[in-house]
């Protein structure tokens, strides 16, 4: 399962560097979960042409991430911004406890919600 995750992902930054028969492929097993033998009934063609289209493009993506790290950094970013918001929270309940600053309510606050929003993006 994770894997099927993992070349969704790659697809989503790296899809359109495909054929237009990979993105048909890809799209058709990953995103909407149809079997090889389906997708081949669909298309006309061999469970093994769908299987090595479906390799040969998985193959593609995982290279375009070795060499531009996107989805990495992605996952990086997103993580940090997930600490931040975790990291504000902390803040806001600390100022809470120790003794109430208006300033530091707020500007948690303020660093919560711009966080959150660009986990959400």
């Amino acid at each position: 399962m994770a894997k099927n995750m993992e070349i969704a992902l790659l697809f989503d930054f790296y899809g359109e560097a495909l054929t237009a028969k990979q993105q048909n492929m890809v799209e058709l097993y990953y995103n909407n979960d149809l079997s090889l033998a389906e997708i081949a009934e669909n298309e006309g063609i061999t469970r093994q042409g769908v299987r090595d289209a479906v390799k040969r493009a998985e193959a593609q993506l995982l290279e375009m991430e070795d060499q531009l790290h996107l989805v990495q950094r992605f996952k990086d970013m997103r993580a940090g911004l997930e600490q931040i918001a975790r990291d504000a929270r902390e803040i806001a309940s600390v100022n809470d406890r120790i003794g109430y600053s208006r300033d530091i309510a707020e500007c948690s606050g303020r660093i919560l919600q711009l966080a959150q929003k660009l986990v959400e993006l």
